[in-house]
């Protein structure tokens, strides 16, 4: 494989979008610094990391002055977040590396990425949203108007060209539910499939091969990507909101209906940008999902860590909250029109490991 720097040496043209992920990225910040975030950083070394069963921690061992050490390479710093959360910061924002093992390594994934996290206090998902659509709106009207900074308080007709389609990120952006796009776009009635059960007998109706191994999520997953996520932030971005409360990670419940979590993602053009949570403050409902995921982690065969009982103890003085990670690789693909990440990084993991 040619590396990377050799292709952008003879291919000046690709230099381009180079140029333009770093004016995302300040373009970023001067986003938050603007709505009164304050920049923070978290360590990308950690004794534990999340418990996220199809997530794969990076182990590190290391050497130190009496000893060895081993420890883990963040997949988040969601954890680290919080507890500053806890400590009484209000609005809080971070651009930093992320690791995963496990994935493949696409035009979408790569085990290093940059991630963006915020959370601000006293609010829920739907803040978040609207401080999602005034980002990405911002980016767009910034790098469509090169001469100054502008904030625009009303914003029209913003399009974009993304991989052959024009998509109108002018807002309001369309919001729909998780059970009404499996209704719309694969005729399944979510409600009434919210057991892996219920859920294999429609999935093998429709000739999806199920193992018995797979989860519920995993029999969602292959409904969901074969049948929905095609047809989501096509013309318009889309925000998917409300998921099955057995997908609730890190987020709260919904009161009106403890089926589902308060939860959402972005899509644009075919792309997931961001997975956002309504936080769950409730330290006892999260050691219980920890260990439930520790569980399932163990039945997979992968390896299991100790709870962080700081972060539990931390969860007990963090305000409600919401909170969101985007992957911005992610968005600079799709401001640069890149079909790949390869065309927005440097250097990938297919290029040097």
């Amino acid at each position: 494989m040619t590396p990377n720097w050799m292709i952008l040496k003879k291919e000046k043209d690709k230099q381009k979008k180079f140029f333009l992920r770093a004016k995302i990225i300040s373009l970023i910040r001067n986003f938050f610094c603007r709505e009164n975030f304050l920049e923070v950083e978290t360590p990308s070394l950690v004794r534990l990391p999340g418990m996220e069963p199809h997530l794969d921690p990076v182990k590190v061992n290391f050497s130190i002055l009496g000893g060895k050490r081993e420890a883990y390479l963040t997949t988040s710093p969601e954890y680290a977040m919080k507890k500053i959360l806890a400590a009484g910061f209000s609005r809080i924002f971070q651009i930093c590396k992320s690791f995963r093992g496990g994935e493949a390594m696409d035009d979408l994934h790569n085990p290093e990425f940059t991630i963006l996290e915020w959370y601000r206090t006293n609010a829920d998902y739907k803040d978040i949203m609207d401080d999602a659509e005034k980002l990405i709106t911002f980016i767009g009207v910034n790098l469509q108007n090169k001469k100054r900074l502008t904030f625009p308080k009303k914003i029209k007709n913003l399009k974009i060209k993304y991989q052959g389609k024009i998509i109108d990120l002018t807002p309001p952006w369309p919001k729909l539910t998780i059970r009404d796009a499996f209704s719309k776009y694969a005729g399944i009635d979510l409600d009434k499939v919210l057991e892996r059960n219920k859920i294999v007998r429609v999935a093998k109706d429709k000739g999806y091969v199920i193992s018995k191994n797979d989860s519920f999520d995993d029999i969602f997953f292959k409904i969901f990507l074969s049948e929905i996520e095609p047809h989501l932030g096509q013309e318009k971005p889309t925000i998917l909101y409300d998921w099955p409360v057995q997908m609730a990670a890190l987020s709260r419940q919904k009161k009106t209906d403890p089926r589902y979590a308060e939860r959402f993602e972005i899509y644009i053009g075919g792309l997931e940008l961001g997975n956002a949570f309504s936080e769950l403050i409730d330290s006892g409902e999260q050691r219980r999902r920890l260990v439930s995921e520790r569980n399932l982690r163990k039945e997979l065969g992968k390896e299991i860590y100790d709870i962080d009982e700081d972060f539990l103890e931390a969860l007990r003085e963090m305000p409600p909250s919401g909170g969101i990670a985007m992957g911005v690789d992610r968005i600079a693909m799709l401001f640069a029109d890149a079909k790949s990440i390869d065309e927005v990084m440097f250097f990938t993991a297919k290029q040097i490991l």
